[in-house]
C-alpha cells in the first residue's frame, strides 16, 4: 500500500510537468508563416483590446503576468520566437493582464493570497525547524490544537492560493487567449494551441493536488 501511494504521489507530482515540457517542445518549430514573434503578438494584443499601461518585457524566470507592475514577462525562446508555443503562451500571459484590467475576481483575490501566503510559508519554515519543541507542545493541555491551527494558517494557506489559481489559469487560457488565437492561428494549428494550454493547466492542477497533500500530511504527523 505504502508502494502504491508513493508511485501514485510521483505520478502526481512529475507527469504533468514532464508531459508539459514535451507538449511545449514539439511546438517550438519557428514559423517562417507566423506574423511575428510571442513579443509582438503579446505587444499587438495588449494596443488592440485597449489595454493601456502594460509592457512586455524578457524574463529568465518562467513566463507569467506580474500585477504589481503590470507587465507581461516571457522567457526568451517565447519572447523572440516565432513558433506555436510562443505565440501561445503569450496569448495566455495577456489573457491575465485582461483579467486584472477587467478586474476578474479571482486573479484579484490570488494576489492578496499571495502576499499572505509569502507569511504563511516564513510561518512554515519556523514550524519546521521547531519541531522538537512542537512534539512536546503537543503533549500538553491544548497544545495540539494550537500547533494544528499554526500548521492549517501556514500550509493551508499555500493550498488555498493554488486552489484559487486554478480558475484564473483556465480562464486565462480557455476563455481568453483561445479565442484570440483562433483570428491568428491557421485553423490546422488550433489542436495544438489547445494542446499547449491543456498540458500547462494539468501543472497548475498538479501543484494544487501537492498542496494539499503537503496539508494533509502535515496534519496528519502533528496528530500523532
Amino acid at each position: 500500500m505504502f508502494i502504491v501511494l508513493i508511485v501514485l504521489a510521483l505520478a502526481i507530482f512529475i507527469l504533468p510537468n514532464l508531459w508539459a515540457k514535451w507538449v511545449l517542445k514539439r511546438h517550438t518549430r519557428g514559423r517562417d508563416d507566423y506574423p511575428g514573434t510571442g513579443a509582438e503578438l503579446a505587444e499587438h494584443l495588449l494596443r488592440r483590446l485597449g489595454v493601456e499601461g502594460v509592457s512586455v518585457e524578457r524574463t529568465e524566470f518562467g513566463d507569467h503576468y506580474d500585477p504589481e507592475s503590470r507587465c507581461v514577462r516571457l522567457t526568451p525562446e517565447h519572447y523572440d520566437g516565432r513558433s506555436l508555443t510562443a505565440v501561445t503562451v503569450a496569448a495566455h500571459e495577456v489573457g491575465h493582464a485582461i483579467q486584472h484590467h477587467e478586474g476578474y475576481a479571482p486573479l484579484l483575490a490570488r494576489s492578496r493570497l499571495v502576499q499572505v501566503a509569502q507569511k504563511a510559508e516564513k510561518l512554515g519554515a519556523i514550524l519546521m525547524m521547531a519541531a522538537p519543541f512542537l512534539f512536546v507542545l503537543t503533549r500538553l493541555p491544548g497544545g495540539l490544537a494550537v500547533v494544528i491551527a499554526m500548521a492549517v494558517i501556514s500550509f493551508g494557506t499555500a493550498a488555498l492560493v493554488h486552489l484559487v489559481t486554478l480558475p484564473v489559469e483556465f480562464d486565462a487560457s480557455f476563455n481568453r487567449a483561445l479565442p484570440l488565437l483562433k483570428e491568428y492561428v491557421p485553423p490546422y494549428d488550433m489542436p495544438g494551441a489547445r494542446h499547449v494550454l491543456t498540458a500547462c493547466a494539468f501543472t497548475y492542477v498538479a501543484a494544487s493536488l501537492a498542496s494539499v497533500m503537503n496539508l494533509g500530511r502535515w496534519l496528519v504527523i502533528l496528530r500523532r
